[in-house]
């Protein structure tokens, strides 16, 4: 988190009530434009903002047929293992609504390995962008959803990886995660995931308090070198807020 992201904390009540809050904010992002473009999370924050996409309240006020949805870092294991963030996502929204195929880009974890699947989807990205650098007054997506870790990591992007420091590539391979469960990972890097009219934070349980309060203290970890283009927000149940 640095002085140029005019970082945004919003306490909400609870998770079911951040889970609406997000929902909205991700649809006010992309319901204008003719190709708007989201990059997801994965582990179990999301996943109500995701189920809720897909439900008949809200489904009708996503432009499907325009949206592309990227993920911002995947466990190297196929889409059908349990551990996937691209198929944690399928299965809670993607694959229960009208999205054309080629509007959904996973990490390909069919790759040879990491390295091979970070240069192939940075080449994806920027296929999809049209250019090969960021242009900051015309940003990759629309939306990027972050989420926090324990131990204060963000994406997969962990304390003391090389992967902090990196300001050229915009996907990398991470050979070890920085905890459990530690399979090889694929990632975007800052710069990428900084392209973005917002990145939203979401913080949607009391076990993480002690993480936010690290971070908001300016403690130098992962999720609060995060930086936007655009708005950054955190979105942080109150039982995870710290003290005023």
């Amino acid at each position: 988190m640095t002085a140029a992201s005019r970082p945004q904390i919003l306490v909400i009540a609870d998770a079911a009530v951040l889970a609406q809050t997000a929902a909205r904010r991700l649809i006010d992002r992309i319901r204008h434009g003719n190709r708007p473009a989201v990059c997801l999370t994965g582990g179990s924050s999301p996943l109500a903002l995701y189920r809720l996409l897909a439900e008949n309240s809200l489904r009708s006020e996503v432009p499907w047929t325009r949206v592309h949805w990227f993920m911002g870092d995947d466990r190297f294991v196929p889409e059908s293992d349990p551990l996937s963030n691209m198929g944690a996502a399928r299965r809670a929204f993607l694959d229960r609504v009208s999205v054309p195929p080629q509007n959904i880009h996973p990490i390909p974890t069919t790759a040879t390995d990491p390295g091979d699947a970070a240069y192939r989807y940075e080449n994806e990205l920027k296929r999809f962008y049209g250019a090969d650098r960021f242009d900051p007054s015309r940003p990759l997506f629309d939306i990027v959803l972050m989420g926090l870790g324990s131990d204060g990591h963000t994406a997969s992007l962990f304390a003391n990886s090389p992967a902090l420091e990196e300001k050229q590539r915009w996907v990398v391979g991470v050979a070890k995660a920085g905890m459990e469960p530690f399979v090889p990972r694929v990632t975007l890097t800052f710069p990428a995931l900084a392209s973005t009219r917002e990145m939203l934070f979401l913080v949607d349980s009391a076990d993480k308090r002690q993480i936010v309060a690290r971070v908001f203290a300016g403690e130098d970890l992962p999720a609060h070198r995060a930086y936007a283009q655009g708005d950054l927000i955190w979105l942080v149940v109150r039982a995870a807020a710290p003290e005023q």
